[in-house]
């Protein structure tokens, strides 16, 4: 679909024009994109973890600048009676038309939707104006590249000792190898005894994506083992040793395992990608069940993800019939939670006012937010999507939930005809909150699920140390457990840098009144944290408290505390494992840390 194919009914060289200004914009934003994505293998080469860190981090606030320039080139070039409706729709039009042949449309009309959205109303959030559905298919798209998306070798020709190989030595990363034949020696025997590929079928291949996924001190490398009919899932990571050398660190083989590297809790990956749905199309032929939008997240697409995800609520709204309801558990004192009952997600709006306590405003919790959606969420701390102006069918709202939002939040409150419009709305995975779970168990005598939900707890929140995180508030209502079991992070209004705590000890009372005294007759400062004080308001219970000291007894003194923060002070970059330890090749080669009771960080 070009200009010249419609004639008729195309004939506006302003909404050509503007068409075209939009498109601009979305090739340079994802033109620095890639740049980024591509730098990080010489990060990961040169083990220059801070710069790949800030890298990271920087990328995740490219696609607002492009989008607000856009807006400005926009706003610059036309005044506004130029963004009429006629106007909008033909330029819609003529975008379709200049997608014809394009490598990223889906993307490219994500971004049409956020210029769109900054100069329409919302009244216009519609087909006729903007991407509502998508109108340009992602299937069959080719690279233009010398590359494919994935390169496949076949181990029935050369042997799979020689195909594994080849796929690592084919990614021509510029620092050696400790020792790479016998790392590959132990790939193939891990592969041979979970996918039984030393019995070859007719038809037997390793597909591997051409690019390496990079995370943090980590690169993947991505694939799946095809023998006969049966297809499965691989994913080897590659670190450095404390010497610098790499090694081929273990082979995920458990689609569990590939599932929680991909998590909603992890930071983005960065990865080179020319035909970023060709991508998203292979790693869901490995993890059928995870959603689109999770994984256009993960790649650091996430505004792509967030419209994905519009969709499939919108989509799933339609298939529904359900009634919103506050979230179950304990009331939250700065987020109203609420919930679809039929819908894997929650919907958080910030309140308009806290009781004491808390002291803090909206934009503070803002803040947190975007902190968290920056920082390495190491797989403690559950990624949000933040919208605004989220419209629901009002129909499905009980009196009591409007009741509930008309009092504690008014100011995001607005009633449209038919719909329920939320000015501004945090969404994430909904999960099981660590009280309620910690309960069940206790109820049940389940004590393996108690030991299991404390032991998480308590790893989760050295794995947020690791990550320079201090929760603030550790209370159990404010950590959820996922299907996988996995206990994460997810109230952020408290939390700060380790860094900026100051850890104390409770000094000491110097006569019989301070010790008697209601008070602390000590002062105390707004960073200052006594660890010796949680055992107070988390372990009264006799039972969490005797599995919370044979595990973590050491996260209620200071000098745990206290060493970690010296550790990042000191430019120590901690290892925090997306896998078990005990699948680990070599689980004491990476540099950085001391061995540790955590089964998934710290080794």
């Amino acid at each position: 679909m070009t200009q010249a194919s419609f004639p008729k009914l195309l004939s506006s060289q302003v909404a050509f024009d503007i068409a075209r200004t939009i498109l601009d914009g979305f090739d340079r934003h994802y033109s620095l994109f890639r740049q980024a994505s591509q730098a990080a293998k010489g990060y990961f080469e040169k083990a220059d973890w801070s710069t790949a860190q800030r890298a990271a981090r920087e990328r995740i606030d490219f696609y607002d600048k492009r989008v607000q320039e856009c807006v400005h080139v926009l706003e610059e070039a036309y005044a506004p009676g130029d963004f009429n409706d006629e106007t909008w729709r033909e330029t819609k039009l003529h975008y379709i038309g200049l997608l014809t042949g394009h490598k990223r449309p889906e993307l490219a009309e994500s971004f049409f939707n956020s210029v769109s959205c900054h100069i329409l109303h919302r009244r216009y959030y519609r087909n006729d104006f903007i991407f509502v559905r998508p109108a340009v298919s992602t299937d069959y798209i080719e690279t233009d590249e010398p590359q494919p998306t994935y390169r496949v070798y076949y181990p029935r020709a050369d042997g799979l000792r020689f195909a594994l190989r080849r796929i690592v030595t084919n990614f021509q990363l510029a620092c050696p190898f400790a020792d790479l034949d016998r790392d590959v020696a132990l790939v193939e025997r891990r592969m041979v005894e979970k996918f039984g590929l030393d019995k070859a079928e007719p038809n037997q291949q390793l597909q591997v994506l051409s690019n390496l996924f990079f995370r943090n001190k980590g690169a993947y490398i991505v694939g799946r083992a095809i023998n006969g009919a049966r297809e499965v899932p691989f994913v080897i990571p590659v670190l450095h040793d404390r010497a610098g050398r790499l090694v081929l660190d273990t082979v995920l083989t458990e689609p569990e395992q590939v599932l929680i590297l991909f998590s909603f809790t992890r930071a983005y990956f960065l990865v080179d990608m020319e035909v970023p749905s060709s991508y998203v199309q292979f790693l869901r032929s490995l993890m059928p069940k995870k959603p689109r939008s999770e994984l256009y997240t993960v790649l650091g697409l996430q505004k792509q993800g967030k419209t994905l995800f519009y969709r499939d609520f919108l989509q799933h709204l339609k298939h529904s019939s359900d009634e919103f309801r506050i979230a179950p558990g304990i009331p939250g004192l700065v987020m109203l939670v609420f919930e679809l009952p039929s819908f894997p997600y929650v919907f958080k709006a910030i309140k308009d006012w806290y009781p004491p306590p808390k002291e803090t405003t909206r934009e503070r919790i803002k803040e947190k937010y975007l902190l968290v959606k920056h920082h390495d969420r190491v797989g403690r701390m559950a990624d949000t999507l933040e919208y605004s102006d989220v419209a629901f069918p009002l129909a499905r709202f009980p009196e009591q939930l409007l009741d509930q939002l008309r009092r504690d939040a008014p100011s995001l409150l607005e009633i449209e005809g038919d719909r329920v419009v939320i000015r501004h709305l945090y969404i994430e995975r909904r999960m099981v909150p660590l009280n309620l779970y910690l309960q069940d168990a206790e109820r049940s005598g389940d004590e393996a699920r108690l030991e299991h939900g404390v032991l998480e707890y308590g790893n989760a929140i050295r794995d947020l140390v690791a990550a320079n995180i201090f929760p603030g508030d550790m209370l159990y209502k404010n950590f959820g457990v996922t299907r996988h079991g996995r206990v994460v992070f997810y109230d952020y209004d408290e939390i700060e840098y380790l860094t900026d705590c100051n850890f104390r000890d409770i000094p000491a009372p110097r006569n019989e009144e301070d010790e008697m005294a209601a008070e602390p007759w000590y002062p105390i400062g707004r960073h200052d944290v006594f660890p010796e004080q949680f055992e107070r308001f988390l372990l009264a219970n006799p039972k969490i408290r005797a599995v919370f000291m044979r595990h973590h007894a050491e996260l209620l003194t200071r000098a745990w505390w206290q060493s970690h923060k010296e550790r990042i002070q000191a430019g120590v970059v901690e290892d925090v494992f997306p896998y078990p330890q005990q699948i680990r090749f070599h689980p004491f080669n990476p540099a950085a840390s001391p061995p540790s009771s955590n089964l998934e960080t710290l080794q």
